[in-house]
């Protein structure tokens, strides 16, 4: 794993601290200092404009464009992808000091800080400009609600060291946006800048998608200002303000937008009167409330690690900000709402990477999270038929519920997303005891998809073994397969357990089950048809050397060595011929070790330990979600060091810039990986048998550590300090859980448990 970190922010507890300006890293802070709240999201992009090397990106969840795909018209083969598109820059300002223009590309500055608070969301950013006429002090802050979807606020704070002359400051709303560094998409229309308030309406270019916008200002600034003007232009809407800036003077200005996407419930009328209501100090002070109450339930403290302690709160603060159930029916990109990379897309990662993140803070968002595959049911209908199968084939890559990756290798052979799901509804049903999604929405997802396993399999000659052939499993370096462990193993897994919920609501709820069979004309024939392919799945296992065997005939590939391989090689993809990479037994991420992880109680220490020691080696994890995986394990396995060699830039992806990439985006689900680093790596903590598993490590180059789960609305607190490991409930409940294997009863009294040699 030849990656070193790019250090560049200071460490701090709490906040992220950019100190001194870099124009080298200006497009990786942007990243990191982005902003939201699930509805929407801003990158950390300069208010007034840069011309550097920048990606303004301002993101809307669920508003996107389409564009035709480069591919021949066989059938299948994706003909249209769909990108989450840049949209409005709400944060719009232009400032001038006695004409000279502000750019900090350009002029003179110092004393330059930008600051994140991880405790209240709030982003803040100073310099001393150095004009021609004297230095003035600006200061910018934002925040983006986290209560009121639609509501964000800035604060432009200016201060007058020894200037004194002619100040011009321009603030609105632009749609005139750039994608992708050269494709404006939105046609604007409804301008209006009038008042202290400005008003536009966008829609996109090709799918015809709707953003509204409105914004108010106040302030001593607007109070001061000898004169203001409303400007409107084709694709923008600002106020001029002009004022006369005296020596020690200082003046804010504060601007109130309310947004309206297709995902909000406000109508214009009742978004002005809520714009009236706001300020900068309102929306600040309840989003600070509302992670005041998020981090009491969900923070991961350690002791003696300043770096790693930032970093995960970095993670679970954009966890957060990705994704909290706040809009019914959404996913999460691949980049969250943080850059253009992978066009927004969600992946099959989203039910095995995120989901146990949110199930254990929050079980509501948990529920929404997997209402989006129920609400895009009727599209992954629509591509089974494609690919010639029944049921719901779920896409590798979606925004809207459509397939949107357009290399058939990966969006045709990859069953994993559809698997994905039903493993994603069996972990939420156990955790939460929700039967009524199971009913509501879950069984019918889960009939669609075993009708498509169903149908999507074969038998070998002698009708003795069933699986898939001609797959692509997790690890992408092995294409057009036969039997990969992981997909047989995952689709014996959900023929099984769609057969279970049928059984059991049979005698539970027998009306229900009526009615959804009756919903997806369910025909009694397929229950044997069903567990007969189920009991014969190939899984390929030697029971002598305890081996998986990934796919059919993978143990017969030459053999690579993978730590050969010159750094500068990689990314393999942009170095090596797209078919050199299959011709060998290296892996780009777990395959095998990703089913042992989902169902890691299923399985004993041998066979465990076997497959991690012959699959590790062959690793190269091209994947950024593949370091924590082996982590994991190798705390599992009591290889400490090399868990803590795994580990050690996990929470720090983005923030040391490990794949030289953090400028496109954040690793969203990456940042999931890493809490599950700590939770599920040290912690010990496992979810999948009948009760919750604890068996905390601590990492020698820790003084301690805790970590903090919600279960049966239980706030459950883990602290690890010395040779001790304290368990307790926050709120006092009472819940049976299993520590280092004995089942035992926590509450709210502390229980104290020694940490086995």
């Amino acid at each position: 794993m030849a990656k070193i970190a790019d250090s560049y922010f200071k460490a701090d507890p709490w906040k992220i601290i950019e100190e001194g300006f870099n124009a080298d890293h200006s497009t990786v802070a942007e990243s990191v200092f982005s902003l939201g709240n699930e509805y929407m999201g801003v990158r950390g992009y300069f208010e007034e404009g840069y011309s550097g090397d920048t990606l303004q990106g301002s993101y809307f969840n669920g508003v996107y464009e389409k564009k035709k795909a480069n591919a021949p018209g066989y059938k299948g083969i994706v003909q249209e992808t769909e990108f989450m598109v840049n949209s409005l820059d709400w944060l719009y300002t232009g400032i001038e000091a006695a004409g000279e223009k502000l750019d900090l590309s350009k002029v003179d500055f110092s004393d330059f800080r930008r600051e994140l608070d991880l405790k209240t969301g709030l982003l803040k950013r100073c310099f001393i400009w150095h004009t021609k006429s004297g230095d003035v002090r600006i200061c910018f802050e934002r925040v983006i609600s986290m209560t009121e979807n639609e509501q964000a606020s800035s604060l432009l704070t200016i201060k007058s060291i020894d200037f004194n002359g002619t100040f011009n400051v321009k603030s609105g709303l632009d749609f005139d946006t750039v994608h992708g560094g050269d494709k404006k998409l939105w046609n604007c229309f409804e301008h209006r800048a009038e008042e202290n308030l400005c008003h536009i309406k966008g829609k996109t270019v090709a799918t015809g998608m709707a953003v509204e916008s409105f914004c108010a200002f106040r302030g001593s600034l607007v109070n001061k200002a000898s004169e203001s003007t409303g400007v409107k232009e084709d694709k923008k809407v600002y106020i001029n303000y002009t004022l006369n800036l005296e020596k020690g003077e200082e003046v804010k200005l504060e601007k109130n937008v309310i947004n309206l996407s297709p995902l909000s419930d406000l109508t214009a009328p009742l978004a002005l009167g809520e714009l009236e209501n706001m300020s900068f100090a309102g929306v600040y002070s309840k989003s600070g409330q509302w992670w005041d109450e998020t981090w009491k339930r969900s923070d991961i403290e350690i002791i003696g690690d300043l770096e790693n302690q930032q970093g995960i709160r970095f993670c679970i603060f954009q966890m957060f900000q990705t994704y909290h159930g706040a809009v019914k029916g959404t996913n999460i990109g691949a980049k969250g709402l943080t850059g253009e990379a992978y066009n927004g897309n969600a992946f099959w990662d989203t039910e095995t990477y995120c989901l146990p993140f949110y199930l254990f803070a929050d079980k509501n968002a948990a529920r929404n999270l997997l209402y989006f595959r129920y609400a895009t049911l009727e599209e992954a209908k629509n591509r089974a038929k494609a690919l010639d199968c029944k049921g719901a084939f779920y896409p590798i890559a979606t925004i809207s519920g459509r397939e949107c990756c357009d290399l058939w290798q990966h969006a045709s052979l990859q069953l994993q997303a559809s698997t994905a799901v039903a493993y994603g509804i069996w972990l939420y049903e156990k955790i939460t005891g929700d039967t009524e999604f199971l009913e509501e929405y879950g069984l019918e997802m889960l009939i669609e998809i075993s009708r498509m396993l169903a149908t999507r399999g074969d038998y070998n000659p002698d009708r003795t073994e069933y699986g898939y052939y001609c797959v692509m499993g997790p690890d992408e370096f092995q294409m057009m397969v036969n039997n990969n462990c992981y997909t047989n193993y995952m689709g014996k897994f959900t023929l099984e357990y769609t057969l279970h919920v049928m059984e059991k609501m049979a005698k539970e709820n027998p009306e229900k089950l009526k009615c959804v069979k009756s919903t997806v004309s369910f025909d009694e024939s397929e229950t044997l048809d069903w567990r007969e392919k189920a009991e014969k799945m190939l899984i390929l296992f030697d029971e002598k050397t305890k081996l998986f065997e990934q796919h059919k005939g993978f143990f017969d590939l030459p053999s690579l060595d993978v730590d050969s391989i010159p750094v500068e090689d990689f990314p393999l993809y942009s170095h090596w011929s797209y078919d050199r990479i299959y011709r060998n037994n290296m892996i780009k991420q777990p395959d095998v070790l990703m089913f042992l992880l989902l169902f890691n109680s299923s399985f004993s220490q041998d066979v465990i330990r076997a497959n991690y020691e012959y699959y590790e080696p062959k690793c190269i994890h091209e994947s950024s979600l593949s370091p924590s995986v082996h982590s994991i394990f190798a705390e599992q396995l009591g290889k400490y060091d090399e868990a803590m060699d795994f580990f050690k830039f996990a929470t720090r992806m983005d923030l040391d810039n490990y794949n030289r990439n953090s400028g496109e985006g954040l690793h969203t689900t990456s940042i999931a990986a890493a809490w599950m680093n700590i939770v599920y790596g040290f912690g010990g903590f496992r979810s999948d048998g009948e009760v919750l598993c604890f068996a905390p490590k601590k990492p020698s180059a820790w003084d301690g550590y805790d970590f903090r789960i919600v279960y049966e609305g239980a706030v459950i607190n883990v602290e690890v300090r010395g040779s001790e490991v304290t368990i307790k409930t926050l709120g006092g409940e009472n819940l049976r859980v299993k520590v280092y294997g004995a089942e035992t009863e926590i509450g709210g009294k502390e229980t104290v448990f020694k940490i086995p040699a």
